[in-house]
């Protein structure tokens, strides 16, 4: 996301908490930092994408200090949307507004700038992220008022959760049914069980490899917002439970760091 940023020409000063993580950056022209509040001193646009409630809410109150009155915070992250709506009333103290924007689309989405990013927050704000959010990707939606998106981004995890294990469960019947796996992926994924997982994760399903594209142990933190937001709603989410279960295990056997799509794992056990 910040590679595209600075091909499109933007000024970009970077800060990750894992120091070594900047250096393609460095590299490709942008500014680095020691700390969050220097990163942010003298920025408009300041944009944020970690893993997790905590990490959000750590790095911006080291931020706070120092962002500029009218600067405008976009939230990358997948966090609950209690979250998103806390940290905009904080941030609101000082003068500066906050959109929550998570993203779906995986690395490869990511790459060609073709993310899809859901919107929580006023329209002015959105207005005034959009030619950033545009370079990042290919598709904005706004759902209404801050943490808006962060439930648009629950909803998604959902499916994701629903339609990785599918392909995972449908791979492991097929292998122990003995037919050729490749070849009837080929045949399953321009009919109507075509699916992103069945194009884009099916292959590593086979050959049993989980190159990082969307970590696991984050996938089962997003299915934990998700499964919350249905309790406070009075619906219950079995799929979403089971494959909550599943996950809960994978990470038990040392999966957390690979790839979501190792939930083909559990079929291997």
């Amino acid at each position: 996301m910040a590679q595209n940023l600075l091909k499109a020409g933007y000024a970009l000063t970077v800060f990750n908490r894992t120091a070594k993580r900047m250096e393609p950056l460095l590299q490709a022209g942008a500014k680095g930092s020691t700390d969050p509040a220097r990163a942010v001193r003298d920025a408009d646009l300041v944009l944020v994408c970690l893993s997790d409630d905590a990490a959000v809410t750590q790095v911006l109150e080291q931020a706070q200090e120092a962002l500029n009155a009218g600067s405008l915070v976009v939230d990358f992250s997948t966090i609950s949307p209690a979250t998103s709506q806390q940290l905009a009333a904080a941030l609101a103290q000082s003068g500066s507004a906050y959109i929550d924007a998570p993203v779906t689309g995986g690395t490869e989405g990511a790459k060609a700038g073709a993310l899809t990013v859901l919107v929580g927050g006023s329209a002015e704000h959105l207005n005034r992220a959009r030619p950033v959010l545009e370079v990042i990707g290919g598709s904005i939606h706004h759902f209404g008022a801050v943490g808006a998106g962060q439930q648009a981004k629950a909803v998604n995890q959902v499916l994701v959760a629903g339609s990785y294990a599918a392909v995972a469960e449908a791979l492991a019947l097929a292998q122990r049914l003995g037919l050729p796996q490749e070849q009837l992926v080929q045949a399953l994924k321009g009919g109507a069980a075509g699916s992103w997982a069945l194009e884009h994760r099916s292959q590593k399903m086979i050959d049993d490899h989980y190159p990082l594209g969307f970590r696991l142990a984050l996938h089962r933190k997003d299915l934990a917002i998700a499964l919350a937001a249905a309790e406070q709603s009075g619906l219950k989410l079995p799929v979403t439970a089971q494959v909550a279960a599943m996950e809960d295990e994978l990470m038990q056997q040392g999966c957390a760091d690979l790839d979501v799509s190792a939930l083909a794992r559990w079929f291997k056990a």
